[in-house]
């Protein structure tokens, strides 16, 4: 019965953070983004994105976003920062864009507090412009996570 008991417990406890990645993720523009990561010295992750009617961002909601343990890691480690494509871009959002040569598409960057292009171990930029594998983008998420909190 303690077993059960305990169960029931550790159950209750773990439901308020789950729930709260399930309800999404607070998306920032990039001037509000930029301001917070600053603010809390995190990185960011910076999405270029179509919305409805973009296989990749259908994708990426689905497979990614939507995913409550992914959701939880990136409100927890990151500034998540979206920029509709739809509409059109502001002069800072365009400069960004063209500075990793979106070329008006899709593009996931991962920038530093200050806005510049995050590395990975190997020295390769942190950019992605189609869907992902949810499994490889956690431990992506907690590696890109580790070296930044080394800084």
């Amino acid at each position: 019965m303690k077993k059960f008991f305990l169960l029931v417990v550790l159950f209750v406890m773990m439901v308020p953070s789950y729930s709260s990645a399930a309800e999404g993720i607070k998306w920032y523009s990039l001037k509000e983004g930029m301001e917070k990561a600053k603010q809390e010295k995190k990185p960011t992750i910076v999405d270029f994105w179509y919305g409805e009617g973009c296989p990749r961002c259908a994708r990426m909601q689905k497979n990614i976003y939507g995913d409550p343990l992914i959701s939880k890691k990136i409100v927890d480690d990151f500034i998540p920062i979206k920029i509709d494509l739809t509409k059109a871009l502001t002069e800072e959002e365009e400069a960004l864009g063209n500075k990793y040569e979106y070329k008006h598409e899709c593009l996931l960057l991962f920038l530093d507090h200050n806005g510049e292009v995050l590395s990975d171990t190997g020295g390769k930029r942190l950019c992605f412009m189609d869907s992902l594998d949810p499994e490889w983008f956690v431990s992506y998420l907690d590696m890109v996570s580790r070296s930044y909190k080394r800084k």
